[in-house]
Formats: C-alpha cells, sequence, structure tokens
C-alpha cells in the first residue's frame, strides 16, 4: 500500500460528488432548457452526453497508465481543469458543433476525474482494506443527483442554463480541484512504485489479453448495460404497464434509491463469498429482476419493488466492477489494468439510455425490451461462471 494522505478519502468523496454532479448529471437536468432555447431535440442534446462519455471511456485507458506511473495529484487535478474549460465551453456555446465539442472535452476531464480513477487510488491506498472505502466513494458519489439536481433547476429558473453552466464551472473549481491538489498523493511511495515508474506492457497485456479477462470483461459490460437499459427506462415501462406518470416519475427516483441502498450490502456480501461466486450471483438476480419486470403485469407497486431490487443489484455491480480486477489479479498495475477493463462499460453505460428506447421500438414495447435485456443478462451470468 502507498502512502495515505490524511483527509485523502474525504478529500475524494467530495471530488466525486461534485464531479458526477457537474460532469455528468448537469446535462439531464439541462436537458430542456437547453433544447427549448436552442431548437435542438431531447435526443441530439443528450447525445452529447453520450458522445462524451464515448471519449471517456476510450481516454480512460491513457488515464489507468499514468496514474499508474505518476500519481493522482497531477492528473486529476489537470482533469478538474478541463472540465471547468469544458463546463464554460458549454455555457459559451453558439451553435451543435460547439456544443458537441465541449462535451467532447467534458469527455477527457471524466476519464481523470470520476469513478475508475478513484477507485484506482483508493486500491492503491488500502490494499486488501478496499472494499469499505469503495462503497463509502460509491455511497457519496450516488447522492450527486439528489444533491445537484434541483441546485441546477434552482439556477437555471433563476438565471437561464449558460449562465447556471458558468456557476457550475466556479463549483467544480472550489471544491474537486482543491480536494485533488491538496489530498492526492504527488507520486507514489509504495514499494511497487520503487521498483518501476513506468507499468510494464507486457505485464499488461497478460492480463487484458487472457480468455478470462476477456470473459469477464464482456460480461460485466452486459450486465451493466442490460440493467441500465431498462431500470432508466422504468417510467416508460411502468406507464405501458398502466401507471401513471407521476407515480413512474416516483419510481425512478426509488430505484436511485434501491441502488444506493444496494451498496451498503455489498461489504458483507464479499466477506462471505469468492469473487466468481458473488458475481454469478448478483448477474442472476439481476437477470430474475428483468425477467420479472418483462412478464409481471402488476399490480404497480409490485413492479415498483422489483425496479428497486434491480436497482439493488446495479448498485452491488459497481462495487463489483470496482474490485473485479484487483480480486483476480492484484493491485500491480492496477491503473492500466483496469483502465482496460471499464473501457466496453462506460461505452454501454453512455449507449443503455438510448439504446432502450431504440430497441423498444423495434420490438413492440417496453416489456418485450426488458426481455431481450433479460436474455443478455442471463448469457452474462453463464459467463460469469468461467472467470
Amino acid at each position: 500500500m502507498t502512502d495515505r494522505p490524511r483527509g485523502g478519502l474525504a478529500a475524494l468523496c467530495v471530488a466525486e460528488l461534485a464531479s458526477w454532479g457537474l460532469l455528468y448529471y448537469s446535462l439531464p437536468v439541462a436537458v430542456t432548457p437547453i433544447s427549448a432555447d436552442m431548437g435542438w431535440s431531447h435526443t441530439t442534446v443528450t447525445a452529447a452526453l453520450t458522445v462524451g462519455l464515448i471519449v471517456s471511456a476510450l481516454a480512460g485507458v491513457r488515464v489507468g497508465r499514468l496514474l499508474d506511473s505518476h500519481g493522482p495529484r497531477a492528473l486529476m487535478s489537470l482533469g478538474t481543469v478541463i472540465g471547468i474549460v469544458a463546463l464554460l465551453l458549454v455555457a459559451a456555446a453558439p451553435n451543435l458543433i460547439a456544443f458537441f465539442a465541449a462535451w467532447v472535452l467534458a469527455g477527457f476531464a471524466q476519464a481523470a476525474t470520476l469513478y475508475p480513477p478513484a477507485f484506482a487510488v483508493v486500491t492503491r491506498w488500502y490494499g486488501s482494506d478496499r472494499v469499505k472505502p469503495l462503497t463509502t466513494i460509491t455511497l457519496v458519489g450516488g447522492l450527486a443527483s439528489t444533491v445537484f439536481a434541483p441546485i441546477i433547476a434552482w439556477l437555471i429558473d433563476s438565471c437561464g442554463w449558460r449562465t447556471s453552466y458558468i456557476i457550475l464551472a466556479g463549483i467544480l473549481a472550489v471544491t474537486a480541484l482543491p480536494m485533488h491538489w491538496f489530498f492526492l498523493n504527488r507520486s507514489w511511495t509504495d514499494e511497487a512504485a520503487g521498483q518501476s515508474r513506468t507499468p510494464s506492457r507486457t505485464e499488461i497485456r497478460r492480463v487484458t489479453r487472457s480468455t478470462r479477462f476477456i470473459v469477464l470483461q464482456i460480461a460485466v459490460a452486459l450486465s451493466t448495460f442490460t440493467l441500465f437499459a431498462v431500470t432508466i427506462n422504468i417510467i416508460p415501462l411502468l406507464i405501458e404497464r398502466g401507471a401513471e406518470y407521476g407515480l413512474a416519475a416516483i419510481a425512478l427516483g426509488l430505484v436511485g434509491f434501491g441502488q444506493v441502498t444496494g451498496r451498503f450490502f455489498y461489504p458483507a456480501l464479499e466477506r462471505r463469498s469468492s469473487s466468481r461466486a458473488r458475481t454469478v450471483l448478483l448477474f442472476a438476480c439481476g437477470a430474475i429482476g428483468l425477467w420479472l419486470l418483462a412478464f409481471v403485469p402488476g399490480p404497480i407497486w409490485l413492479l415498483i419493488g422489483i425496479g428497486m431490487l434491480a436497482g439493488g443489484v446495479r448498485g452491488c455491480i459497481t462495487l463489483l466492477q470496482a474490485t473485479a480486477v484487483a480480486d483476480r489479479w492484484g493491485t500491480k498495475n492496477f491503473g492500466a489494468i483496469n483502465g482496460v477493463f471499464v473501457a466496453p462499460i462506460t461505452v454501454g453505460t453512455a449507449l443503455a439510455p438510448v439504446a432502450g428506447p431504440a430497441l423498444a421500438g423495434v420490438v413492440g414495447g417496453y416489456p418485450m425490451m426488458a426481455i431481450v435485456m433479460a436474455v443478455l443478462l442471463t448469457a452474462a451470468t453463464v459467463l460469469s461462471a468461467k472467470t
């Protein structure tokens, strides 16, 4: 383990809360006023975030290697600065091209500030004791939309979306930036850092090109994609089952509550199971949840309960994703290997909100879409038994 700066975990929690709230959740909150002001469709505005997340996935591979070789302070601070600039460019965007370019830049910031680099830092700090601090970070990060969505909505109502994004850039500057600069290691101090400052490409490729790694990567990417595609679209699914819009909207919030709550139970599961067993168990529970959402016609309260359980599984899988590499291959070169591991998972997360409605339009409704996703997650469960 490397030296842990005093207050480092608390600082990372604050930084993750701000980074997720401002670099990710700000656009979903602002999509309607931006669309109304600029004349762009909701789908077009949301696509900018999707493109940014894909850029984040691609850049994350390089970020992981830099994190391993140079330490987190400069890298994550630079990522925050890039995020500040990106939010200012969003505020000033005169046309759609500039708007998309700003979110592409935000994608580079996301790669250096969101969960993957934070998980790498915590894993380096805590080693085999990493699960509890990782849980803490995801619990705090899971509150980002709860904390920032009403603030952003109030700002937009008060001063418009452009001025709001300037203010959001300022909030990121006074929250995440000092947390990264003053509380993270300038360089690593553990034994691995003393042996080599440059991750071995041969060792990294030996892991990332192994059959076990690729199978695990595919299985986790499928689980993340399918569960997110269904739960994020719980509103139209419930409306097709006969729910009123207001109740369906409440259900979406309860799914999010279930996601945060599920993370509380992951440390106990981790203590009582092997990495392979809990992977199979969580994927199987997620698949059962999707099958039930696909076939149970009602009542609505039962469907909401199933949705909350599916959200709980999603919350656990976030932590499973954070620990999967270290559980199987150790912590050496963790940043680089985990950067490769999470790339398709991040892409799947980016595409899921759009893929769900698109598939529902093709197959004849959201329950049918849930069936397709349940089949994919069942396949992922079978694959996970080989990891």
